[in-house]
């Protein structure tokens, strides 16, 4: 198998505020949409975010048309505690302020106009020894 481009559909009720707040907040551009679609892409993410909005009749299952919950959308950084600063002055709901795991994974979460979860996270150096290489 070749893959040769990648996405995540994303149910949302409203495709417009989603795909507004991740343009505003986390730089990417559409790429395509239409009536209840919207595709967006960022050079750097290697794959587009796809919103749908639920009910559309022509979803296919059925039984995964409901909306998008519980998962996380993750981005990996260079500088969190500057992209974590430029958000919560911009007013982005955060949903877990900024924290260090034991592990080296330092992240924080935000949440859009509809509730969709993403994560932003910098892997720093383990403060704990048994994480330590």
């Amino acid at each position: 198998m070749r893959i040769t481009d990648s996405a995540i559909s994303l149910n949302v009720p409203d495709v417009e505020a989603s795909a507004a707040w991740v343009r505003e907040h986390l730089g990417f551009t559409e790429a395509m949409a239409a009536d209840g679609f919207a595709s967006l892409a960022h050079e750097e993410a290697g794959m587009n975010l796809v919103y749908l909005r639920t009910g559309l009749p022509t979803f296919k299952p059925a039984s995964a048309a409901g909306r998008a919950d519980g998962l996380l959308v993750v981005f990996t950084v260079e500088d969190i505690d500057a992209d974590y600063e430029r958000l919560v002055g911009a007013g982005v709901e955060v949903v877990t302020p900024i924290e260090t795991e034991p592990w080296g994974e330092r992240y924080f979460q935000m949440a859009d106009p509809n509730g969709v979860v993403y994560q932003l996270v910098q892997w720093v150096e383990p403060t704990d020894p048994q994480y330590a290489q």
